[in-house]
């Protein structure tokens, strides 16, 4: 007992003695003795701070507002290739931020595998948004209990913020005559791309050769001979799409990497020869943003990490992913003479939803024991 509560103990005794003198049968009496009761308990409780929700300590997401703080720190967690990206757009967010709210605000960043980072949050990296490879992962975390459902349904596109195609990245002057999918397969041909089991870029590699089969009309026996006889051509399968960049642009590994087309386009920025292919038949590699609600709750950042989640959607920042080689998700922008000029026009796209949706999806290929493993186990 606090040293506050021990006199209001012991004046509410006294109080009890003292009306109990009172005769009982008596009606004033009793409601003398019923009053004081009453009101030095309330007076009691009042003090103590009750049991109820409002009291901060049985609230568990009761934290400090951000919103009336002059500084406020956000924790971005995110897949390896939006790195560039992020840096670009995120200055002319908080220099929007200040001028709007009057609040500066400041990024922690962490950039990774997609499924390397999903991993990370679950385990307790405390991110206030996460921006990552496929909608799957953000799933999973949803599922661990740290964003609520729907989240997809806050934001524009039902949360894909970012989006590109597959691209087939050669040597210089394409020895191997690599043009379209079917290439990958040929006897003599080595193919880098990253491990599905760690990386969202590979899972999309991994779908955008299988659904090459299907799309041009094989069936899905079809389509594991065909993935089969690819990654017997890989050799190594590093952890994320930007370690399989540096094994194939830096180490000098293999005939071809499979890639974000973005990536190309940013390594052709920054100055590098790059000759790549995009296949015509392709697949949608589309890319979701969410807050992760439990953890800006607990850091009372939500209204900051709601600011840049919607920021991240408009003409500004699109046209930041587009300067950066993702491919627009406003339709607007999509149709402007700069992004038709600057895109190879993919004249069969497919898409998660043609192939069942992730959860379908990682059931089939990439969960223990599914076509990947199998896949890899012929090797």
């Amino acid at each position: 007992m606090s040293l506050w509560q021990r006199p209001l103990k012991k004046l509410q005794a006294i109080a009890f003695n003292r009306t109990y003198r009172f005769r009982l049968n008596s009606l004033k009496g009793f409601v003398s003795l019923f009053l004081v009761g009453t009101v030095l308990s309330v007076a009691l409780a009042a003090c103590s701070g009750g049991t109820g929700s409002n009291s901060s300590s049985e609230t568990p997401t009761a934290s400090p507002v951000a919103a009336s703080k002059d500084n406020v720190e956000l924790t971005l967690v995110s897949f390896a290739v939006t790195k560039a990206a992020h840096e670009a757009i995120i200055p002319k967010f908080v220099e929007q931020w200040k001028k709007d709210h009057n609040q500066t605000v400041t990024f922690k960043q962490s950039y990774g595998g997609s499924g390397s980072q999903t991993r990370a949050v679950i385990d307790g990296l405390e991110a206030d948004v996460v921006h990552l490879a496929l909608a799957g992962d953000t799933s999973k975390i949803e599922k661990a209990g740290l964003i609520q459902p729907g989240w997809e349904k806050e934001v524009p596109n039902n949360g894909i913020v970012s989006k590109s195609v597959a691209a087939l990245v050669t040597r210089s002057g394409n020895p191997k005559g690599i043009k379209n999918w079917e290439d990958l397969a040929k006897d003599g041909v080595k193919l880098i791309t990253a491990n599905p089991k760690t990386s969202g870029v590979a899972k999309w590699n991994f779908l955008a050769l299988w659904d090459s089969v299907i799309k041009t009309g094989g069936d899905e026996a079809k389509a594991t001979e065909f993935v089969t006889k690819v990654y017997k051509n890989v050799p190594i399968l590093p952890k994320d799409a930007r370690e399989a960049t540096d094994t194939f642009a830096k180490q000098g590994q293999g005939d071809v990497l499979i890639n974000y087309e973005n990536e190309v386009i940013l390594a052709q920025q920054k100055g590098e020869k790059v000759e790549y292919v995009v296949p015509d038949v392709n697949i949608s590699i589309d890319n979701p943003i969410a807050v992760v609600d439990k953890n800006v709750d607990k850091h009372g950042t939500r209204e900051v990490a709601e600011g840049f989640v919607k920021y991240l959607y408009t003409p500004e920042a699109q046209q930041e992913f587009v300067k950066l080689g993702f491919r627009p998700v406003d339709e607007t922008i999509a149709q402007t003479k700069e992004v038709t000029d600057k895109f190879p026009k993919v004249k069969t796209l497919g898409t998660v939803a043609d192939l069942g949706g992730w959860e379908a999806i990682d059931k089939k290929f990439f969960a223990d024991g599914g076509v990947f493993d199998k896949i890899q186990a012929q090797k």
